[in-house]
């Protein structure tokens, strides 16, 4: 069967109305990769609307050669949709190719749509190279404090996954004026402390710590009384 067709049956496998067929379809193109797949592959994970699907698709991509597959997305990259970039972040990361690291921009890592930054973190601190995990701790410390808890664990988890070259910037933020960033940044040394710790419970220990460093100082208290005369 000539690519043409075979792209052709795949591409209309993949916009029926039904996911579970959709899902068979990227799974089918994932268990017989054909490099002619890719672009059919890589084009679908910017619109299609199922998680489930689009997790196959990416599992899909990764069946495939990495030296065909890795610039197929990393185009998806400059894309004017945010699913697409965001998908095309989460392919690099489950790739794990650690040349793609420049791939990953300060545009990526500040993206206004919260998901696609969320997936630039995610695969930043997965592929940065060790002579630039301090760089990139920088560059996402001015999102400590920000966001939903979602967001907020999102960044926390990147931060673990750096390790200790982010630590300088994660201690500076835990002695931010602005409270949210400070707990925040309480939260996230609790959990590289302890990576296997739940994000709620660092939070609360967090917000503990926080109530203690602002609470007042207890007067002294009065000694012995002189006795009377």
């Amino acid at each position: 069967m000539a690519d043409g067709d075979i792209t052709a049956g795949l591409r209309a496998a993949l916009e029926r109305e039904d996911a579970s067929l959709r899902l068979r379809a990227a799974m089918d193109a994932g268990t017989r990769p054909n490099a002619a797949f890719i672009a059919v592959l890589a084009d679908r994970c910017a619109v299609e609307p199922d998680f489930f699907v689009r997790d196959m698709l990416t599992w899909a991509l990764t069946r495939h050669d990495p030296a065909l597959v890795v610039p197929a997305v990393v185009r998806e990259l400059g894309s004017p949709f945010p699913q697409a970039r965001s998908q095309g972040l989460h392919t690099l990361s489950k790739i794990g190719d650690p040349d793609t690291w420049s791939a990953i921009t300060p545009a990526l890592l500040h993206d206004e749509e919260t998901a696609v930054a969320r997936a630039a973190w995610r695969a930043a601190a997965g592929l940065v190279p060790d002579d630039r995990r301090a760089d990139l701790a920088a560059e996402l410390g001015p999102h400590l404090g920000q966001g939903d808890i979602e967001t907020r664990r999102s960044l926390s988890r990147a931060f673990v996954v750096i390790g200790e070259d982010a630590g300088a910037v994660v201690d500076a933020a835990a002695e931010s004026d602005d409270e949210a960033v400070r707990v925040h940044a309480l939260a996230t040394r609790a959990l590289m402390d302890d990576p296997d710790a739940g994000f709620e419970g660092a939070v609360d220990h967090a917000r503990r710590v926080n109530a203690q460093r602002d609470a007042p100082v207890a007067p002294d208290a009065p000694g012995p009384r002189a006795p009377d005369a």
